[in-house]
């Protein structure tokens, strides 16, 4: 298929589509007349590739992982990017933290701006140190 077609496919900028070629996420044959033509694998590893960004991987990481990719988009065994992933998990967990502490935070602040509205008296609720 042809870079537009898989565009289409995938919801990525074609733009977007030369960038993973050129850092080496993806791949094309070109055609006599220099047009990229991609494999029917393609369109799955464009979507494993942008799984992988959502999570935050870097694209060194990503290019590391794509080989250990099984069919059904799941990753096996990947020799060299444990200390990355890990660090990635651990980044994920601190940023979830952070965010339950700001939703708990907005809640009580929603609660007592509530009870405000009705006259009664706000309950004392202070950000978790």
């Amino acid at each position: 298929m042809l870079i537009g077609e898989l565009a289409d496919r995938t919801g990525i900028s074609e733009r977007l589509l030369r960038y993973y070629e050129r850092v080496g996420l993806l791949s094309a044959e070109r055609r006599s007349n220099g047009y990229r033509e991609y494999d029917e694998d393609a369109e799955r590893r464009v979507t494993q590739i942008r799984a992988l960004l959502a999570v935050g991987l870097p694209t060194r990481v990503i290019s590391q992982l794509l080989p250990c990719t099984q069919d059904d988009g799941a990753l096996r065994a990947c020799p060299g990017v444990l200390p990355a992933l890990q660090d990635r998990l651990t980044e994920l967990d601190r940023r979830a933290a952070e965010l339950a502490t700001a939703r708990d935070l907005l809640r009580h602040t929603i609660v007592d701006t509530e009870r405000s509205a009705l006259g009664t008296q706000p309950a004392d609720h202070r950000a978790p140190q």
